[in-house]
C-alpha cells in the first residue's frame, strides 16, 4: 500500500471513530446502546403549568418555552439539559425547561415531568380539565432511571441532582461530570 493510500486510509478510520465516539446511538424505544454524560435514578413527579393560575399552576416554564410534552423542571441542572426517563422499560425524551420541584427536593424528588409524559410512562392519562393524570390509582410520584445526554449551558449543577434548597440551580457550575456512560436501553412496548 502506497504511502498516500495508507494516509487517506487512516483519515477516513479516524473520522468514522471520532463520528461513533461522538453519537448517541440510539432513540427511544430502539433497544440498543444510549449514550449519555450521567446516569443515575431519582423519585420522579409530574406538573404541567400552561399559565392559566390554575392546579397550582404556577405561569410559563422558566426557560421561557411553552409547556409541552417532554418538557421537564429541575431543582438543580441547568436549563435545557437533554436526556432520557426510563419507567419499566419505558424510555422518553426530556429537555429541563423549569425549576421545581421545590419543597419535595428535599424528599428526595428530584425531577418533576411533564403531565403527558408521566401520563405515557405510567399508562395513565393525560386531563387537560385537571391539569392531572387519570388511571393511575392517584399515584403521583414514580422512581425512574435517568440518561442525561447533554448538559444545558446556562447556571446550575451539572452533576447528580440535588435539592432546590441548596441553590445550586443559580450556581455556574464549569466543572461538569462526564461519565461517558453507554447503557442498554429497553425497547418502548
Amino acid at each position: 500500500m502506497s504511502a498516500r493510500l495508507r494516509s487517506v486510509a487512516l483519515l477516513a478510520a479516524s473520522a468514522a471513530a471520532a463520528m461513533t465516539v461522538g453519537a448517541s446511538t440510539a432513540h427511544a424505544g430502539t433497544g440498543v446502546e444510549q449514550r449519555g454524560v450521567l446516569k443515575g435514578s431519582t423519585t420522579a413527579s409530574y406538573f404541567w403549568d400552561d399559565a392559566s393560575g390554575r392546579a397550582g399552576d404556577t405561569g410559563l416554564p422558566a426557560a421561557g418555552k411553552p409547556m409541552q410534552k417532554g418538557l421537564a423542571a429541575s431543582p438543580s441542572w441547568p436549563l435545557m439539559t437533554e436526556g432520557y426517563v426510563i419507567y419499566k422499560g419505558k424510555k422518553l425524551p426530556f429537555f429541563v425547561g423549569d425549576r421545581g420541584p421545590g419543597a419535595p427536593s428535599n424528599r428526595g424528588v428530584m425531577l418533576d415531568l411533564d403531565a403527558k409524559t408521566f401520563a405515557e410512562l405510567t399508562g395513565g392519562t393525560f386531563n387537560p380539565r385537571t391539569l392531572g393524570v387519570d388511571g393511575v390509582n392517584g399515584e403521583g410520584h414514580i422512581k425512574v432511571d435517568y440518561i442525561i445526554t447533554k448538559w444545558g449551558d446556562g447556571v446550575g449543577k451539572k452533576s447528580y441532582p440535588v435539592a432546590f434548597s441548596t441553590g445550586a440551580w443559580a450556581e455556574k457550575d464549569d466543572n461538569p461530570v462526564i461519565q461517558q456512560v453507554s447503557v442498554k436501553v429497553p425497547a418502548t412496548r
